[in-house]
């Protein structure tokens, strides 16, 4: 009779632990899949989002790019001397031109390395970007005019010379515009046209922040 009952008490015991296994073993197929496929499903759904973003972004490069407009005229001016003895410098051979050329600086920022976070949590977007800078400086060489102001068949005016003098003068209006703030009114235009962007295509949180 006590054999009978300590059979049946440990197979009792035995069901109980069986049953506790199962459970355990269940619960634990669960955490596993929630991770898997919750966790880090989650994860995959930001990173989607960021990238769709960081792609569209690209694309509004151009629109992104602050463009200024510029014409400046140029005196310039040649000529030939030489001294004899004790005698004052002799000069001859002057010239004198007039030029005349337009061209346009681009100042903006290279959304190609934007980087953008998504939080799914809260629902907030953060895009990180580079400060602007000047992207071209181009002289609109069919625009070019030259006048000649003063000279004579001794004058000696090599023509590469007006291209030294718009190239001088060129990177001199980029650094007065760059003096003047225009780096700063690129990057006003880039946030303010981003957020524009984002909030208009449903995202209600987003912050522009640079690098």
């Amino acid at each position: 009779m006590g054999e009978y009952l300590m059979k049946k008490f440990l197979g009792s015991i035995g069901r109980i632990l069986l049953g506790i296994i199962v459970v355990l073993i269940i619960l634990a197929i669960s955490i596993v899949l929630y991770l898997r496929y919750g966790f880090f499903n989650n994860e995959t759904n930001a990173s989607s989002t960021s990238t769709m973003v960081e792609d569209s972004l690209v694309e509004l490069s151009e629109w992104a790019t602050l463009k200024f407009e510029y014409q400046n005229v140029i005196v310039s001016r040649t000529d030939k001397s030489f001294s004899v003895a004790n005698l004052p410098e002799i000069t001859y051979g002057e010239a004198i031109k007039l030029i005349e050329y337009s061209g346009y600086l681009k100042a903006g920022t290279d959304l190609s390395q934007v980087e953008v976070t998504y939080n799914e949590d809260t629902d907030h977007l953060t895009v990180k970007i580079p400060k602007a800078t000047v992207l071209d400086n181009v002289v609109e060489t069919e625009n070019i005019t030259v006048e000649d102001v003063k000279g004579n068949i001794l004058s000696d005016y090599d023509d590469q010379l007006i291209f030294d003098e718009i190239n001088e003068n060129k990177a001199q209006t980029e650094k007065e515009k760059v003096e003047e703030g225009l780096l700063d009114d690129a990057d006003k235009r880039v946030v303010e046209l981003l957020t524009s962007f984002l909030t208009s295509n449903g995202y209600e949180s987003v912050t522009v922040e640079f690098k």
